[in-house]
């Protein structure tokens, strides 16, 4: 497979293979209608709404779409449909659960389930973004991979290192053989007043040993670092991922937030993103969200699904 560049690509990249089968918490809503719309007219997913079914069949015609394009299962209340959507996923009837009007919490919820939920066991549930940015694009033709932005607050060691894991699995299903992963901190100097600079020296240590494999990690390095080239020879630092990072690793969910919406706010970047750690990608969108980020996060979980052993 070759690596996949731009959202795009990962778009053109989906279109002829196999679709993946996703289904909808609570889709009743306009934006991840019309994402799940355009998933189906693209060929790149066969789409099952769990919601109010008048309201879909409404909300479709409004937007001169055709409600036979989904699968359409009756559940008004948003938890309740939430609940179906989950179960269709455990039962192997679909490859990706994605949120629709369902509040946050309760999607959260269903998913952590200890008995008829998605989190095996020994996994961590985290979130990881795609982020395509102009700036970076053009610098070294390719997607960044950031974690966690919107659901740890302050990971521990082990925690990173899983962190750091999925994020490698998920740039290995995107055709990019060995990554280059970043641990971010404030400065590129290991101290002790900074537990996030000891935390990157041990998982960079860690990845030496041959403790986590499938990519080349360094840190802790400094944002700037991570991405430019320019400021590594300005200050003079080398590193095989400095100024060309795959993965950026931040050191709690502040940093990573701030990153996050400082991409798409103030860069003009395209996002897409994924709950991972999971048995199948969930899709986890904000009600604000556009509807070309639900579309594209339902691209990104419709490519890490093909990675995965098929539910059925």
């Amino acid at each position: 497979m070759n690596q996949i560049r731009s959202l795009d690509q990962l778009i053109t990249g989906l279109k002829g293979a196999p679709g993946a089968r996703v289904v909808v918490a609570a889709g009743h809503d306009p934006n991840t209608i019309g994402a799940a719309a355009r998933a189906v007219a693209e060929g790149i997913a066969a789409i099952t709404l769990v919601g109010d079914a008048e309201r879909i069949s409404e909300l479709c015609r409004e937007m001169g779409l055709d409600a036979a394009g989904f699968t359409i299962v009756e559940e008004p209340d948003p938890v309740a449909a939430g609940r179906t959507a989950v179960a269709l996923v455990r039962a192997g009837e679909a490859d990706v659960l994605m949120k629709g009007l369902i509040p946050t919490s309760n999607y959260m919820k269903l998913i952590l389930d200890r008995q008829d939920g998605l989190l095996p066991e020994e996994n961590i549930l985290t979130h990881i973004s795609v982020v395509e940015l102009p700036a970076y694009l053009a610098l070294q033709d390719k997607l960044l991979f950031v974690a966690d932005v919107a659901i740890i607050p302050a990971p521990d060691l082990p925690t990173k290192v899983k962190i750091l894991e999925y994020c490698i699995a998920a740039a290995h299903s995107f055709g990019i053989a060995e990554p280059k992963a970043a641990l971010i901190a404030a400065t590129e100097k290991v101290t002790p007043r900074m537990v996030a600079t000891v935390h990157a020296a041990e998982i960079r240590d860690m990845a030496a040993r041959g403790e986590i494999s499938g990519a080349i990690v360094d840190g802790p390095l400094a944002l700037d670092l991570a991405l430019s080239e320019e400021a590594c020879r300005i200050k003079g630092f080398t590193s095989p991922v400095a100024g060309a990072a795959d993965i950026l690793v931040f050191p709690n969910i502040e940093a990573g937030n701030v990153f996050y919406k400082s991409s798409t706010v103030l860069s003009g970047g395209r996002v897409a993103a994924a709950v991972v750690g999971t048995s199948v990608p969930c899709v986890l969108t904000s009600r604000a969200d556009s509807e070309e980020s639900k579309f594209l996060s339902i691209a990104m979980g419709c490519r890490l699904a093909a990675n995965q052993p098929r539910r059925n």
